[in-house]
């Protein structure tokens, strides 16, 4: 989410979502970035590339009563597969357990974003259906050198492994970063070694990309909507 402010370019989601969380512009700003997601990952579905895409959720919008049915409306509109759409939120946006459920029901996959910074534990991870982690990429900065880190990691990774959920690494920046990530068992990467945000017309050019080292665990692009 990026916006282009007249004068003055583009304007990263620092330094207005707060704003817009303040004054209640988040949630058609979260509905418009919703259906925006949907629709842009169904076009690339009609491309030949079924990709999972990932949306954000500010805390505000868990607030809504009609969370889910405002997320199904968007899946509908757009023929997007339940099953194609991974929704992100961090611990304090988590929301409460009933609408959590009511969003797993449908099919849509789930990840708690910036593991590792708040106050998470097996019990809180273990309430909320969750499919996905993704850790800080706090954790990560430090890889493959920083033997905390790499101990840091290998315990998160062990811990969500037990309770059966996917882990998503975020913050990749070098190929040793990557290469360590992807011995230690991760599922998945996210970062500017693979490619710094892009608009949405930038993306099907990413997916003709490969890399050469082998074995590489599948790799997140994301939408500029996301």
């Amino acid at each position: 989410m990026r916006w282009s402010r007249p004068g003055q370019g583009l304007v990263e989601p620092l330094n207005f979502i707060a704003v817009a969380e303040e004054c209640g512009l988040i949630l058609p700003i979260g509905r418009w970035v919703m259906a925006t997601a949907c629709a842009d990952a169904m076009r690339w579905q009609g491309a030949g590339q079924a990709i999972c895409v990932a949306v954000n959720l500010s805390a505000v919008r868990f607030r809504d009563p009609d969370l889910a049915g405002s997320v199904a409306k968007a899946l509908a509109h757009s023929g997007l597969s339940a099953g194609l759409l991974e929704i992100e939120f961090t611990e304090s946006a988590a929301g409460t357990i009933a609408s959590l459920k009511a969003l797993r029901a449908s099919g849509i996959q789930l990840a708690m974003d910036d593991f590792g910074t708040g106050y998470s534990s097996l019990s809180y991870l273990k309430r909320r259906p969750l499919t996905m982690i993704k850790i800080d990429r706090s954790f990560i900065l430090g890889l493959p050198d920083d033997h905390k880190s790499c101990a840091t990691v290998n315990a998160i990774l062990a811990m969500t492994k037990s309770l059966g959920l996917k882990v998503k690494a975020e913050g990749v920046e070098r190929l040793g970063q990557a290469m360590l990530l992807r011995d230690m068992g991760c599922d998945q990467l996210q970062g500017y070694y693979f490619s710094k945000p892009v608009p949405a017309a930038e993306i099907p050019e990413l997916l003709t990309r490969s890399w050469s080292w082998p074995e590489i665990p599948h790799v997140l692009y994301q939408d500029e909507a996301d």
